[in-house]
């Protein structure tokens, strides 16, 4: 069944001196790409929770939010270099008053400034299986949102295939009096051109049947039948494959192309743009798949 690279989950856990927020979203991407945004506490963690993600999802952007939220009233590790705070105010101050500035905030952004507050390098997390536990959660919310989302693309790229097939059934029906109209405007021309000049029947049988032959779209009828086939029988695997289906839709593309290079034919043009209409749309909706 199909997946979305469209995604969202989040959890929430409490240990007894973290709240422990996490929230993924996740996008369409070639690859899988990773962007995190982690407390300081966990960061050393990074490279596991990485492999956690991979573990769990296949494809797509994935933006990653852990919050840690301290529980209780107990004093937080960390150092206020106030040396530094108050270089940071005074020299903001000193700009303020040159530019003729409002100081109003200088003292929030003195605080928050380059390491104006360290945290305690000291101090462990040591909640991380809770942690592992809620991430994975997570994972697994985000992975049935990509589910449910990949249930409604299949049915939007089922609509859109059946639509190709519909056109295609309109230029199996229209070909064989298409044809016949292009025998009947090529002897009218000959007929005009007999009757100033003289015309080997033998030759002229032959370059009738090779024009003929150039204009026939048999094979192509076929091919791009079997592609609509493989196309559906793809979306039914039991894994999602994005890229495959993509493959598969240049081709559906390329005999739509052809057929209508070669069909010469007002009906089967329009059937033709109807095609393309409906491909454009899987082509977009393909980009979202795993």
């Amino acid at each position: 069944m199909l997946q979305s690279m469209t995604g969202f989950g989040s959890a929430e856990a409490e240990s007894s001196k973290y709240r422990i927020k996490i929230e993924i979203k996740t996008l369409n991407s070639k690859f899988l790409d990773f962007s995190t945004k982690l407390p300081r506490e966990i960061l050393d963690r990074e490279l596991e929770i990485k492999s956690i993600i991979t573990n769990h999802l296949k494809r797509g952007k994935v933006n990653l939010t852990i919050e840690l939220i301290p529980l209780g009233l107990e004093e937080p590790n960390i150092h206020i270099n106030k040396g530094l705070f108050r270089t940071y105010y005074k020299q903001y101050e000193e700009l303020a008053n040159e530019m003729a500035a409002n100081p109003k905030d200088l003292f929030r952004l003195a605080l928050h400034s380059p390491d104006v507050i360290v945290a305690d390098e000291s101090s462990s997390f040591e909640d991380w299986e809770l942690l592992k536990s809620t991430l994975e959660t997570a994972l697994a919310k985000c992975n049935a949102f990509r589910a449910a989302e990949g249930e409604t693309l299949q049915r939007n790229l089922e609509s859109y295939i059946d639509g190709i097939a519909a056109g295609l059934v309109e230029v199996t029906a229209r070909d064989p009096e298409r044809i016949k109209l292009i025998r009947e405007r090529i002897t009218n021309s000959i007929e005009d051109i007999r009757e100033k000049t003289q015309i080997d029947q033998n030759r002229f049988e032959q370059e009738l049947i090779y024009y003929i032959e150039k204009l026939d779209i048999t094979e192509e009828k076929v091919r791009l039948g079997r592609h609509l086939e493989y196309f559906k029988e793809v979306m039914g695997a039991k894994e999602s494959q994005g890229k495959k289906l993509g493959f598969i839709s240049q081709e559906i593309g390329r005999e739509i192309n052809t057929i209508g290079a070669k069909a010469n034919d007002a009906v089967i043009q329009r059937a033709v743009v109807q095609m393309k209409d409906e491909l454009e749309k899987i082509k977009e909706q393909s980009m979202n798949i795993i």
